[in-house]
């Protein structure tokens, strides 16, 4: 039976000073850092303190004498990520944990023991994998233009990730119903001349690291022991996200022992389409019965209304297994409530966001601390178009990296260079602020012109990352700072920026602001269209908008625009997801295109009170006055509905949904004109149903 850690209804949020110890605590994160060694699940909510939680069970593990340093190989899913748990442990006095992506651990392990378990020189990491895929795709007379080479590479490392070899893939394709990129077998033969053609040029991919060391460990009993002689305790952060081979070489790594420690959030898993899955997480307690189950659900990132808002989203999705009902519980002070905007069109949407975002700045929020989220990179352009007319400074997550930027490495020879002639005994910081304002271009004043001005917040993000060293080493030189620089760049964990970060939802995870401006929230985006239809894809979108909502602290705001240019109609409807979100008191409750603005708002048919909200509009009555619905009638719409759902394989809400079926079983119309009076019911609804619904409705008469 697992041992559950026991829940405290205690809302004082814990201190945030670092230290090996176990001060400041709330009772569930006690319980993880302090849990005796041997497999311990935290199953961590959004904002509830998961990497404090994890670094301090490090330290904790250490300083209790354990186990060494050395010995932990803590592994993460992103470089950033993992530069952080080295930045943390450092600062809690652990710092010789090994703390590492999955693939870097692989690629360090396969490299040292390669001479005994393949012999001969290191293959070396593919470079130019379109290349070898497009001679692939033309042995097998598949497409080789680039979007066809792109769809290809992505299905591949979904097999591989999945561990599904090529004579596989096509049975796998069908039992998983996969949306291939052309006929099953012609893929599953360009995933095997692909495998051949890069066996032969003696190259790897990303895959293939983790795999070979899995191997390694799996049939070479000498490296295996070896390995397992020099770590001891493993701890995985984001474990949702694990796929099927990352599984099979954390195996290898643990063998038949069980001092692992993993951390995750089901409601967090998005990234199915790429062989993730979350049931490695929810199936830990099975897997050890003896285990340490600890739920972490105090939420100390966001206000208490930004939580009700992830607690109501996150609380309607479908088939939700029991191990990811984590429910959320506000600790900080309240805030504003989450705002909600619709727009005729995108430029108008985007011109809104960086309005607010201009007023937000000029009332002391710092730049870095807002983003703009979207779900699709595309969304971007409008938003830099319209950040740049107002002056306000952005970068693009997911963009050029930091360190390939030509100002920062021109930034880096300098502090390099003058490393060696810093005297002792002077200020790291004001000589890193001097040596980049002489020989790199760093001036007092943010200059004029959008690249210039990126490019100084580029360099004063270095004078920043410089003060966050000396604060916690101070005696940190220009030397100092140099390897850290190094260290980082080979890791890709660049400093942060001044400007307002735009990217998109998958590239968001892992991280928070001040203010959120969640955009482009209409069906057909999010959830985006190839979706449609595919239940387990649509909660997976769902998942995806939570992520969104949990990375604002304390302002978020949600738009929609109900077409992407103008002069071209209003042919969009606001995400399905925003359903209850929104307060039948705000007026974005409306339906998209219900109502043109200035035109009266419509009233109950029963008291005459105007009506607010999207039930209330469609039944044409407030929710308190009473209902005359035609119970036998709406049974028949739904059945009706059912089979009309079922002949177009779309969802039954959207052929009707159950407001308007339930205004309909109310209002019984007896003509098209009395039909398209209830809202939801418009021209392409009237042609395609409007017969089929009066029918049924005369049948009652």
């Amino acid at each position: 039976m697992s041992r559950t850690a026991p829940s405290s209804r205690a809302t004082d949020a814990p201190s945030h000073g670092e230290g090996a110890g176990v001060e400041g605590l709330d009772p569930e994160q006690h319980a993880a850092v302090t849990a005796p060694r041997g497999p311990v699940c935290v199953l961590a909510g959004a904002g509830t303190g998961k990497t404090r939680t994890i670094t301090r069970r490090i330290a904790h593990l250490v300083a209790d004498g354990h186990v060494a340093p050395g010995q932990i190989l803590a592994v993460t899913f992103t470089a950033r990520a993992a530069g952080e748990l080295r930045t943390r442990l450092r600062a809690l006095d652990a710092s010789g944990v090994q703390a590492r992506t999955f693939h870097a651990a692989a690629l360090r392990q396969l490299r040292y023991f390669w001479p005994r378990v393949v012999g001969g020189p290191h293959w070396q990491l593919v470079e130019g994998k379109l290349r070898i895929i497009g001679q692939a795709a033309a042995r097998a007379k598949a497409g080789t233009d680039s979007d066809a080479l792109r769809d290809l590479a992505s299905e591949i490392e979904w097999a591989k990730s999945s561990l599904v070899a090529p004579s596989d893939y096509p049975a796998e394709a069908a039992r998983r119903k996969r949306d291939t990129p052309g006929p099953a077998e012609q893929v599953a033969a360009v995933y095997a001349s692909y495998e051949e053609l890069k066996n032969a040029a003696e190259v790897l991919d990303f895959d293939d690291l983790l795999l070979h060391t899995a191997v390694a460990l799996e049939e070479h009993a000498g490296v295996a022991d070896e390995f397992r002689s020099r770590y001891r305790c493993f701890v995985v952060d984001e474990y949702q996200d694990v796929t099927p081979l990352q599984q099979r070489l954390l195996d290898a790594w643990l063998g038949e022992r069980d001092d692992l420690t993993v951390v995750g959030d089901a409601n967090q898993t998005i990234y199915t389409f790429a062989g993730a899955s979350p049931r490695f997480l929810l199936d830990f307690p099975r897997r050890f019965p003896e285990a340490t189950v600890v739920r972490l659900q105090r939420d100390y990132r966001s206000t208490p209304q930004i939580v009700s808002s992830a607690n109501q989203l996150i609380g309607a999705a479908r088939n939700r297994p029991a191990g990811s009902r984590l429910q959320l519980v506000g600790q900080l002070p309240p805030g504003p409530d989450p705002d909600f905007s619709e727009h005729d069109d995108e430029p108008a949407e985007a011109a809104a966001a960086a309005g607010r975002i201009k007023t937000l700045i000029a009332d002391g929020t710092p730049p870095s601390e807002i983003a703009i989220l979207f779900r699709i990179n595309a969304q971007s352009e409008a938003y830099e178009q319209a950040l740049t007319e107002l002056g306000v400074p952005y970068q693009i997550r997911g963009g050029e990296r930091f360190f390939a930027r030509q100002e920062i490495r021109r930034a880096m020879i300098a502090l390099r260079g003058a490393a060696p002639d810093q005297r002792p005994g002077t200020d790291m910081v004001t000589v890193t602020r001097a040596v980049l304002t002489a020989r790199a271009g760093l001036t007092d004043e943010p200059p004029q012109g959008a690249t210039a001005r990126a490019q100084w917040e580029s360099l004063l993000a270095l004078v920043g990352l410089a003060e966050e060293l000396a604060a916690v080493e101070p005696e940190a030189d220009l030397a100092r700072l140099v390897a850290e620089l190094d260290t980082r760049a080979d890791a890709a964990h660049p400093p942060v920026v001044q400007g307002v970060t735009l990217a998109s939802l998958h590239a968001a995870k892992g991280l928070e602001w001040d203010a959120v401006f969640l955009v482009g929230l209409a069906d057909g985006t999010l959830p985006i269209q190839h979706a449609e239809g595919d239940e387990v894809a649509i909660e997976e979108e769902r998942r995806l908008f939570y992520v969104g909502i949990t990375r604002a602290r304390r302002v978020l705001s949600m738009s929609w625009a109900l077409a992407r240019a103008s002069g071209r109609g209003r042919p969009r409807r606001r995400s399905r997801f925003l359903h209850g979100l929104i307060p039948d008191s705000h007026p974005a409750s409306r339906i998209a295109g219900e109502r043109r603005p200035g035109a009266p708002r419509p009233k109950c048919r029963v008291c005459g009170t105007p009506l607010f909200g999207v039930e209330a509009t469609k039944l044409l009555r407030c929710a308190d006055c009473p209902s005359d619905v035609d119970l036998e009638l709406l049974d028949r719409l739904k059945q009706w509905r059912a089979g009309c759902a079922k002949e177009q394989s779309v969802p039954p809400y959207v052929v009707l949904t159950d407001a308007t079926l339930t205004a309909i079983a109310e209002q019984r119309p007896a003509d098209p004109a009395a039909l398209v009076g209830i809202p939801g019911i418009g021209a392409a609804k009237l042609d395609r149903y409007g017969e089929q619904v009066l029918a049924l409705v005369a049948e009652d008469s």
